[in-house]
């Protein structure tokens, strides 16, 4: 029997349309999304962000992973709740100075119903830092993120 080689990298397509200098229109695969200013900077507030979008693609990654880490050891989390809030200096983004540390700590604070023991949640929470590249763009750019866990039981 042959042995499939994985892939180490993949090379994913995206598709964006600048509706204005605020708005840009993006797709990949069969969905699409908008990213957008709010009106108070020229644009039509349709969407997050660029800087919101990225810290949101870091709780979908969170919830995704931590799921992916958690269902082998036959843990069970459920009702995922994660709320967050960060520290961001926009000074780049508004042109008036380079700033090489944008984002400086997010932090989430993860609510969830778990059969998972302490020392299980724990390994979810130390292997979530490892496998998560959303995570690890904010932490090798010298960001810090902090998670705080609040589980319950099932």
């Amino acid at each position: 029997m042959a042995t499939v080689k994985e892939k180490t990298v993949v090379t994913p397509k995206m598709e964006a349309t600048c509706v204005t200098h605020a708005r840009t229109d993006l797709s990949t695969r069969d969905v699409s999304i908008h990213i957008d200013e709010p009106i108070a900077r020229g644009g039509t507030n349709m969407g997050f962000t660029p800087t919101e979008t990225v810290v949101a693609a870091l709780v979908a990654c969170t919830n995704v992973i931590s799921s992916r880490i958690a269902e082998p050891m036959g843990v069970d989390l459920q009702n995922m709740e994660i709320k967050v809030d960060y520290d961001f200096d926009p000074r780049g983004a508004q042109l008036k100075q380079e700033v090489n540390l944008v984002f400086i700590e997010i932090r989430m604070a993860i609510s969830v119903n778990s059969n998972g023991t302490p020392e299980q949640i724990e390994k979810i929470r130390s292997d979530l830092a490892k496998f998560c590249p959303i995570a690890k763009l904010f932490t090798q750019a010298g960001g810090k993120i902090v998670d705080t866990w609040d589980v319950s039981p099932l």
